[in-house]
């Protein structure tokens, strides 16, 4: 139930590649759905009882998985509750898969999915038996899934090093408290940042929720967190702590030589990373101490994070030539839309920075218009779309306008049927398409644009 969800996804791939039957229900048809009906999974979207597959009557040897993005009136749900099927979300069928596996959870409320997708990646290069669930898609493997093979023997011998055994590294998500269904042998927390209020109410308890996680670490397990970060962990815990500055004290331990970000950690030196952005240094620093734990060779954990080509819609270079360069990116919360600016602006300090964004929810939206504003500013023009509602219904009051009246550059409230008009008549050197709604899909049509017009090489 809601299996084109990214997390869902992995989730459907990991029970195929079981031998399970599995099918799944979605309201929209997206690349992914459809790269899924490709790998032999039966999927539909139209709210109808009658549209599930006839496998799936057979209650007793039936699963059914559920995103709390399904809402509980979702009449195919409904029919499931009915008739008493047993039903877990995903996040409990994750902590299933993981307990019995070296687990490292990586969590925070910016950072989970390219840290986690760096582990899995250095690990996977260094010939770990990995497996991984993953929040985006890969760009080194083109999936959000890669699976191990169980190896119960090897897994405990104690003469093995750790990197030499099946792990598992797995995203885990706060939204609806998701994560507190893991008990980690590794945590990474990367952040804490005030979001989704409309789950938690209040930051503090947010916090107090990465606390729980936090405290469900396995005895004699190891926790990476940023430094400064509001963190209690109980006596039983091994505390590393990020021994890195803030990000923008960062700047000056990191070179810039040819788009490239370049940086030494202790005695790993001159780590030349694909991927961009002051904040993705943070995220390798969490990697490699994580590999580190891991007993992974540090010339491996150099290779492998060198070779790490990022993730889908993280600092996506979608056109790079000597006319105009062209990123999306996934940040849909003021603090990753400012490191990603920022990142940007060091990148190419002389050029004119165009930004579309597209809010989030309604609630985030309300939660954090004003620093939405700030960050959108560090761009010399912004294109604001609509907000993009997700599962949310419209709150009153609330539309871009409270974060547009606030913006100091240049700026032009737009709309999914003029956007790219729009687009045509500002003067480009440096686009970025930001936000987690469905900006994505104008994404193809941009590129295509910039391919067919004169701005290109």
């Amino acid at each position: 139930m809601g299996i084109g969800g990214i997390g869902m996804s992995a989730i459907a791939r990991w029970f195929k590649a079981q031998n399970f039957v599995v099918g799944g229900y979605d309201k929209t048809q997206t690349a992914l759905t459809l790269a899924l009906e490709n790998e032999g999974i039966d999927i539909h979207y139209d709210n109808k009882v009658g549209r599930i597959p006839t496998d799936f009557y057979k209650k007793a040897e039936t699963l059914v998985i559920r995103t709390p993005a399904v809402p509980s009136n979702n009449m195919e749900f409904e029919y499931f509750e009915k008739e008493r099927y047993i039903i877990l979300k995903r996040a409990q069928v994750l902590g299933l898969i993981t307990q019995d596996l070296i687990t490292v959870a990586v969590a925070g409320t910016h950072g989970k999915t390219t840290t986690s997708s760096m582990i899995a990646h250095i690990l996977k290069q260094a010939g770990t038996n990995i497996s991984a669930f993953l929040g985006g898609i890969t760009t080194n493997y083109n999936t959000n899934l890669l699976i191990g093979k169980p190896t119960p023997n090897i897994d405990k011998r104690p003469d093995v090093p750790t990197y030499g055994k099946h792990i598992c590294v797995v995203e885990a998500d706060e939204y609806d408290r998701s994560f507190l269904t893991l008990s980690p042998d590794i945590a990474v927390v990367t952040s804490m940042d005030a979001d989704h209020l409309d789950i938690y109410g209040q930051h503090q308890s947010l916090v107090d929720s990465f606390n729980q996680f936090i405290n469900q670490i396995k005895i004699k397990g190891h926790l990476i967190i940023k430094n400064g970060l509001d963190c209690k962990p109980d006596f039983k815990k091994i505390l590393y702590i990020h021994d890195y500055p803030a990000a923008q004290e960062l700047k000056n331990e990191v070179r810039i030589e040819d788009s490239y970000f370049i940086f030494d950690y202790k005695t790993i030196k001159n780590i030349k990373m694909q991927l961009p952005g002051f904040h993705n240094i943070e995220n390798a620093i969490a990697a490699i101490q994580a590999c580190i734990l891991l007993e992974v060779p540090q010339e491996l954990i150099k290779s492998g994070l060198e070779s790490f080509k990022g993730v889908k819609r993280r600092f996506e270079y979608i056109v790079r030539n000597s006319k105009i360069i062209f990123i999306d990116d996934y940040a849909h919360h003021p603090t990753e839309i400012e490191a990603f600016l920022n990142s940007v602006k060091a990148l190419y300090p002389s050029q004119k920075l165009t930004c579309i964004f597209q809010p989030h929810l309604y609630s985030r939206t309300q939660d954090f218009a004003e620093g939405f504003a700030k960050s959108l500013s560090i761009a010399d023009e912004v294109l604001l779309m609509d907000i993009y509602p997700a599962r949310e219904l419209p709150i009153p009051g609330v539309t871009s306008d409270i974060i547009y009246k606030n913006i100091t550059c240049k700026k032009e409230s737009v709309t999914k049927q003029n956007v790219l008009e729009t687009l045509k008549k500002c003067n480009l050197e440096i686009l970025v398409s930001v936000g987690a709604g469905d900006i994505d899909v104008f994404v193809p049509q941009i590129k295509n644009w910039i391919e067919t017009s004169n701005i290109t090489e």
